[in-house]
């Protein structure tokens, strides 16, 4: 159930110019903050930087929460359920990182952005509700070769070991969202929850599993950084990890989930050309048409029929 209904919000059916900058803007730093991980890493480890990024966006979200009084440890039957989201974003956050470390954020967001791809294989399995029709499995279809085609650019193009493991990364944070996504759409508790509480649980097991990968990998935990690194992990921490995710939450219960929904399509985009002007990363034509066709795709694999309703919706974001 959305927030807004939850709290007597009317819900909207047409977006106005300044919900859709807002949109635009959160998708924006979306692809933006995956190019500021990579330009990071060069001073930060991707483990670490993950524990600082997720720990900073955590106390954020604890001090708005209790500025708020909206309640984060009340007995509402989500803590299992919720744990496992939790385990499944730090997942995907990890893997984003650490493929970070090996490929352009231009390719990895390809894979990362198939997400909804894998979630709508899964999801019939799970809430019958969900099958697909004729036309979403046509866009199912078109997406996934274009995964695979950037897949095999990579093999045609000599691609190391290490960027293949970044390949794999890449594929394995979209199936996590995936998961993410499944798991949070097929609870009932969790769909009752508020978006802080959901947020809590994905932002808190990701601090705590960065900081044990981190360990484990053996990296030096430093602790001065240069004045760009302290404003990228305060861009992402603040900006990407805590506000746009409840700017997201707060618009998903204001207005119908099918047009909130499409604004995140252009996130790979501006991932792609922030990576190209900032990081000078290669921009093949072969990407950008894989790019445009897992686009296409998604589009037609979310489009519903004209009569149906749009569910309401509860999701994460990176």
């Amino acid at each position: 159930m959305a927030d807004a209904e939850r709290a007597g919000h009317p819900r909207r059916d047409h977006l106005g110019l300044p919900a859709a900058a807002l949109l635009l803007s959160c998708c924006a730093f979306w692809g933006l903050q995956q190019v500021l991980v990579k330009a990071t890493l060069a001073e930060m480890p991707a483990a670490f930087q993950a524990m600082l990024r997720f720990a900073a966006s955590t106390a954020c979200l604890m001090l708005w929460c209790r500025v708020r009084g909206i309640a984060l440890f009340d007995r509402d039957g989500s803590l299992w359920p919720g744990l496992l989201v939790g385990a499944l974003f730090a997942g995907e956050m990890l893997c984003v990182f650490l493929g970070l470390q090996y490929i352009p954020a231009s390719r990895l967001t390809v894979f990362l952005y198939a997400s909804p791809l894998w979630a709508a294989l899964i999801l019939p399995w799970v809430i019958r509700s969900e099958r697909l029709r004729a036309l979403q499995w046509v866009g199912l279809l078109l997406a996934f070769m274009a995964v695979a085609y950037t897949l095999r650019d990579g093999l045609l193009r000599g691609q190391t070991a290490a960027q293949h493991w970044g390949d794999i990364l890449g594929l394995a944070s979209g199936l996590f969202w995936a998961m993410t996504t499944v798991t949070i759409r097929s609870s009932h508790r969790l769909m009752r929850a508020s978006a802080e509480k959901l947020l809590f649980y994905q932002v808190a097991c990701t601090a705590v599993a960065g900081g044990a990968l981190s360990m484990i990998l053996g990296d030096v935990w430093v602790s001065s950084f240069s004045p760009f690194a302290i404003t990228s992990l305060a861009l992402q921490a603040v900006v990407g990890g805590f506000a746009s995710y409840l700017v997201w939450m707060w618009m998903l219960g204001r207005y119908p989930a099918t047009k909130i929904g499409s604004f995140a399509l252009s996130t790979p985009v501006f991932a792609l050309i922030f990576g190209a002007l900032w990081l000078g990363e290669p921009v093949h034509i072969e990407l950008v048409a894989a790019l445009a066709t897992v686009i296409f795709g998604i589009t037609l694999v979310n489009r519903k029929p004209a009569a149906a309703t749009p569910p309401d919706a509860a999701a994460e974001t990176t």
